[in-house]
């Protein structure tokens, strides 16, 4: 049986990754815990136009089993057509917010995703980076 060894996304995409993390550490700066998740897009998509960074919000995702579909999915933010973004607004993450991630990077066979959650007092608590792998 052969091991598959993790690998981990390039330096371009951790790079976007740490772009939208500064970008989410100042809207949580300036609006703090409380909001709606719908606040907290609104405002991080603010914050990504002031700094030049594209992306794309409520992206519709094909769901498909054994080719055949079933549904669709949203993605919040599609950072640079790269980097899949979930936001959240919860007095904690549940295993299901990790889960809804891995499956839309699984979906869209996108590398790296982030889960933010705006909810916390310390918005380095509500950072999740999940590689797929």
């Amino acid at each position: 049986m052969q091991v598959q060894e993790k690998q981990e996304p390039t330096d371009k995409l951790d790079a976007q990754a740490h772009a939208v993390i500064g970008a989410a550490i100042e809207v949580h700066r300036v609006l703090g815990p409380g909001f709606l998740e719908q606040h907290y897009e609104e405002a991080l998509c603010v914050e990504l136009t002031l700094r030049g960074i594209p992306y794309q919000r409520q992206v519709a995702v094909a769901l498909d089993f054994k080719g055949y579909p079933i549904g669709q999915g949203r993605l919040d933010l599609l950072i640079c057509g790269d980097l899949v973004v979930e936001l959240k607004a919860v007095n904690e993450l549940a295993p299901i917010d990790t889960a809804q991630l891995i499956a839309y990077l699984k979906m869209t066979k996108h590398k790296l995703g982030l889960l933010l959650n705006f909810n916390v007092v310390l918005i380095k608590q509500g950072i999740k980076r999940i590689v797929n792998s």
